[in-house]
This record gives C-alpha cells, structure tokens and sequence, in this order.
C-alpha cells in the first residue's frame, strides 16, 4: 500500500477550530509549575558558553536519559540585540559529533551552522554572531549530518530571541518568566523502561519519528501563574515532525502579533493557531477575566498524527492568574507595513521537486497500518494472515532499501561535499517547492533568509502567514516563496535547504547552495 491508498482508506479529521472540547483548565494548584528557561541576557555579557552534555531528566517515576546545553534537557534562553556582536563558544561534551544550527539568523554560511560546521566530540568551536535583522524569536538546534533527529529527540533545543529598538520600545509583556513567557513543544515516544525511544525505520522515514506525549518546556502538563491583563507567549513548535493546531480551552482569541522573522504591520486575533515542525509565532492573550483555561492541541491532518491521545484536544500548558495586573497592551501597529512584493517574472526562478523512494513510500504505509490498525484503516479490516504476509514483504523489501538516501530533492540525496548550485548575493529569487505526486507534509526550511510566502499549496498565505518567515508548508502542491541572500556562504559552509521533518532531512531531503 502506498501513500494515496493510506490517503483513501484512512479516517481523516475534518477542521477543528469548531469542534467542542472540554474545559479541562480547573485552575489546580497540584500542577507542576512551569520551568522557564535561564536567560543568557547579552546586554549584560558579550560572550557566552555552551556546554552540549548528557543528563537525567524526571517524567513520572523515571529519572531517563537526556541531553541539553548548560544542563540535563533543553537550553538556556539567548538574547542578542541588533548590530551587538556577540562571542559563543560551543563545548561539545557528548560522544559524539554535533553542530549547532542558529535557526531563523540571518547571517553567514560560515556562522550558519549547517552539517559542514561539526564539533566533533570533545571539541570547542566558536562563533562569532551580529543580529542585523529585525526582532524575531528565533531559536538554536543540533544539524549534524544524518543525526539532527536523534539529537534534537534527546533534547537539544533552545530559543534564541533577537531584539532591537522596535521590540524595546512596543508596549509589549516584557517581565520575563511573568508575562513574557517561551513555550517550547515537542512530543517524545518512551521505551519500557521509561526511555527516550528515538528509531530512525522506514515508519519514521516515511512520516517522521512522533510520540505519545506531549511536553511543554520538558514538562508534561504544567502549569503558568500569570498577572492580569495581557500575556505573551513565545511559541516553538520543536517536535521532529508533528505539527500543531494551538487553542484556548474556553475559546478564547489569541492575537499572533510575530512570526518566524518577526513582527507582523498589525495583530492578528484567531481562535487556533496551526503550527509546523520549527515555526514560531508569537502570540499576546486576554487574562483579565481571571479565569484559568488550557492552550490545547487539537486533532491535525497529517499522517500518522491523529493516532490516540491526539485523536482528540490534548492539554499542553494551564494558565491561571494572580491578583497583581500589569500595564502592557495591545498595540495597534507593531511594524511598518511589510515591503511590497517585486514582480516574480523579472527574478531568477527555482523549482524544488520534494520525492520519496516508491519502496519507502509502501513501507512506511504498511509499517504505519501495521501500528494504528483499524483507528486508520477502517475500511480494510485486518486479519493476522494479512498482516503476516505483510510482515514478510516488508522484510524481504527492506534488505534492497537505501534508508539513508531514501528522499530527495529534484532526484537527488543529500551530498554534503556537492553543493548544488549559487545564489547571487543581494537579489530577490522566486523559489517554487513542489510536493506534487507526493502526499506527505513537507515544512520546506531555507537557511540564511528570512523569506514572504507568496502562494502555499497554491493558496494566498493568512495575514498571520504573510509577514516574515524561514517555514513554508508544502504538501502535494506547490509552494512559492520570495527569497533574498544578504550573506555569504562559500563552498566549505553553504546554506541549507531542506525538509523540516527532521527524519526526511536526515534520510536524504536536503541541499545544500552557495552565495
């Protein structure tokens, strides 16, 4: 079975925003409170340490291992400011190489760090990093050639926020940890004993690897006190490969106020707020009422993801208040109106083909009915004498599979000593990412821009999608994009641009390009 024929057979969700769900929030002080990450504040210091290390985190019962920087699972919170260099120096303590990606910066190739950049175990690199752009919530990851998904699985991740006279001076939620708050989620799958259980297979090459559970800063569930009045939340989609489709449990609306690059001209209020793998957006909400309720994550469209519990609403954070109100708003205007978009017809014009191998496409199908049954395969019931043959195909079909070079890109795998071709430094190009013939999601990533979706799936973006952003979805249409380069990157550190699902990446859906 192929990925239409799942496609066909399987129970698709219908839009969610106007579903009921539950009032989970009850305002209960048995929570656990919601950790904020330490602020690495470089007004105050221009040189920072990173230390990648193996830890212990607790989930539950389990103390399980986990890797982080500066600590057992995630990373500190970097801030720069704009045309402020700043120093980072990147110890890598674990047993294996590493790289760190500074995802949504522009700057050059050579600070970008791509696969090219790696630090090999027990070795030092340091980088040397200006923010010319404008506020943005960015943030840091692991990009290690074949292995970003395992890295980022044990819990590599950090936000990294960019500011400049813009964000300092909006009347924006600006206590930190209060009213200012980075949300980083990501779901994990455990073993039996309690593990990490990251499996890079045909099933998480063909879909990406996801789990069972949702975390929410490390955390299952916890819970946030916040002031009375507006509330900023700073949200990082840092799953593998699910996407998210965020809510308020009481219907709430949230304004989304920044995306990936930034600053949005004006507010956009929505009632759900779909994010892909590695999105940003930044989003303020009413808290006047002093009613507790839940941000949730309602069912979503995408392979293999509507498996239980995301079957249904699942609760990531409560918010509840406190009696203390502070004094930020709701500006009208947040930035100057967005550029106008040049005419496409006089730029240079790309054209991306997103593709898997045929043999991995009917694996990976087989592998996921094979794990969701009938919840996904309601019209073809299943029988042991079925699912052995099936067992038999997939083993005789895997020993003539590639795994490692299974997607492409126009036909090809990732070469890390090829790049495949030159951008000129400076000047608009239209890229054109295509997933026709191809069912899958595909959140379509380019490295050292921050680009304006100018069509997605053949559609004109929302307002809260317009503004600036490095995430396109693409999903068996076509996705166009304007790009521009304001950086080098020479042959030995070239940019990246890639699938965003960290298993496609890593199984060969990714090129690199100089400027």
């Amino acid at each position: 079975m192929n990925r239409r024929d799942f496609l066909r057979y399987s129970t698709l969700l219908g839009a969610a925003a106007g579903l009921p769900w539950p009032a989970f929030a009850k305002g209960n002080a048995a929570l656990p409170k919601l950790i904020i990450p330490p602020l690495l504040d470089t007004a105050k210091q221009t040189k920072i340490q990173l230390t990648v290390q193996q830890g212990q985190s607790q989930f539950g019962k389990n103390l399980i291992t986990t890797w982080g920087y500066n600590g057992a699972l995630l990373g500190p919170v970097i801030r720069l400011y704009r045309n402020k260099p700043v120093q980072i120096t990147v110890h890598n303590r674990l047993n294996e190489a590493t790289t760190v990606h500074w995802h949504g910066m522009e700057i050059s190739g050579i600070a970008d760090g791509g696969p090219q950049a790696s630090i090999e175990a027990g070795q030092t690199r340091q980088i040397n990093l200006t923010s010319i752009q404008q506020a943005a919530t960015c943030w840091y990851h692991p990009h290690p050639h074949m292995h970003s998904g395992k890295q980022v699985a044990m819990g590599l991740a950090g936000m990294l926020l960019l500011e400049d006279a813009n964000s300092t001076s909006l009347p924006l939620p600006k206590n930190w940890g209060i009213d200012d708050i980075p949300l980083i989620i990501q779901d994990k799958k455990f073993d039996e004993n309690g593990q990490i259980d990251y499996q890079l297979n045909v099933l998480s090459a063909a879909v990406g690897w996801f789990g069972d559970t949702l975390l929410c800063n490390g955390q299952l569930y916890p819970q946030h006190y916040a002031p009375r009045g507006w509330l900023r939340l700073r949200l990082l989609n840092g799953c593998n490969a699910r996407s998210l489709n965020l809510a308020c449990s009481d219907n709430r609306s949230m304004y989304v106020i920044a995306s990936d690059g930034g600053f949005l001209p004006e507010p956009v209020a929505v009632q759900n707020l779909y994010m892909l793998p590695a999105e940003r957006f930044e989003v303020l909400i009413d808290t006047s009422n002093a009613q507790a309720f839940d941000l949730l994550t309602l069912p979503v469209k995408q392979m293999g993801m509507n498996l239980a519990p995301f079957d249904q609403p699942y609760p990531i954070i409560q918010v509840a208040t406190v009696s203390t109100r502070n004094n930020a708003s709701l500006p009208e205007q947040l930035n100057n109106k967005l550029p106008a978009i040049p005419s496409v017809d006089i730029l240079t014009n790309r054209q991306f083909k997103l593709s898997m191998d045929s043999q991995l496409d009917t694996l990976g199908m087989q592998a996921l009915q094979q794990l969701s049954g009938d919840s996904s395969m309601h019209h073809m019931p299943a029988n042991h004498g079925h699912m052995a043959v099936m067992h038999h195909n997939m083993q005789a079909n895997m020993a003539d599979l590639d795994l490692m070079h299974a997607n492409r890109i126009n036909g090809q795998t990732f070469d890390i000593h090829k790049p495949a071709f030159k951008a000129n430094k400076g000047q608009y190009e239209c890229w054109e990412i295509s997933g026709v013939g191809d069912m899958m999601l595909h959140p379509f990533h380019i490295h050292g821009t921050q680009f304006r979706i100018l069509s997605e799936n053949g559609k004109i973006p929302p307002a809260h999608r317009a503004g600036w952003k490095d995430i396109v979805s693409v999903e068996g249409a076509v996705s166009k994009v304007l790009v521009k380069f304001n950086h080098p990157a020479p042959s030995s550190f070239p940019y990246m641009a890639h699938c965003h699902i960290l298993e496609h990446e890593d199984t060969g859906m990714m090129l690199s390009f100089t400027v």
